[in-house]
């Protein structure tokens, strides 16, 4: 668990710049300079300008790393010693970045989310063929496609209530929780439904929004995927 942690802290500070620089509109591939106008290199890395003079953040600060370390040990706690834990701490700082962009853009962009789709494929493929594994990887991808199919009929019933992007995600949290199980990938959907819905009715109950007032979803299906990893 502290190997797990001390991964999440090491990954959770390079994701600053990358989640800075990928939200932007989806007419734009990447932000190429700071808010002050300074050029931005690399990805990984703090969010900070040195061209500013004060080298302030220009972007998310300590807080993915501290996300990171707690989603990584927690998962470690309830995975164990097995080797798909490998591919979960592989996904969180992934999940961070789409978390960060969608909240700050509304989108989810397909460089994240694609790789992410295929490389989780992949690697639970892998380790389905190792001894020590707990899950299954046929009914891993069998519950990633049912789950891409379901947002994508829901993105087509309303596509003003859900982002493509949400459905480009959507096979990757698939394979995550069909891995565990049927009833996995049920609790799982219905906590991501569940924790926006929750959000939606205490911002109207607030007035800080209406019921036509857009809510990045994806971070709702991240925190929903990860709660029932840990819960069951």
């Amino acid at each position: 668990m502290v190997g797990a942690a001390v991964w999440g802290i090491a990954t959770g500070l390079l994701l600053p710049r990358a989640a800075y620089r990928l939200a932007v509109e989806a007419d734009q591939p990447w932000a190429p300079a700071c808010p002050a106008g300074h050029p931005v290199r690399g990805w990984l890395g703090p969010a900070r300008c040195a061209s500013c003079g004060t080298g302030r953040p220009y972007g998310p600060g300590y807080g993915a790393a501290v996300a990171a370390a707690a989603a990584c040990a927690a998962l470690a706690a309830v995975v164990g010693a097995h080797p798909e834990l490998v591919v979960w701490l592989l996904l969180v700082p992934v999940g961070i970045v789409l978390a960060r962009v969608d909240l700050k853009v509304f989108r989810l962009p397909d460089v994240l989310t694609l790789p992410a789709l295929a490389g989780t494929a992949g690697l639970l493929g892998v380790v389905a063929l190792l001894p020590s594994h707990e899950g299954s990887w046929t009914r891993a991808l069998i519950a990633g496609a049912v789950l891409g199919a379901a947002y994508f009929v829901l993105f087509f019933i309303n596509p003003a209530g859900m982002g493509f992007g949400d459905v480009k995600l959507a096979p990757t949290m698939g394979l995550a929780l069909g891995w565990y199980g049927w009833g996995t990938v049920f609790v799982g959907t219905m906590l991501g439904f569940g924790l926006g819905a929750v959000l939606g009715l205490f911002l109207i109950a607030t007035r800080r929004a209406d019921r036509k007032t857009p809510i990045p979803f994806g971070p709702f299906i991240l925190a929903g995927t990860l709660a029932a990893l840990l819960l069951t």
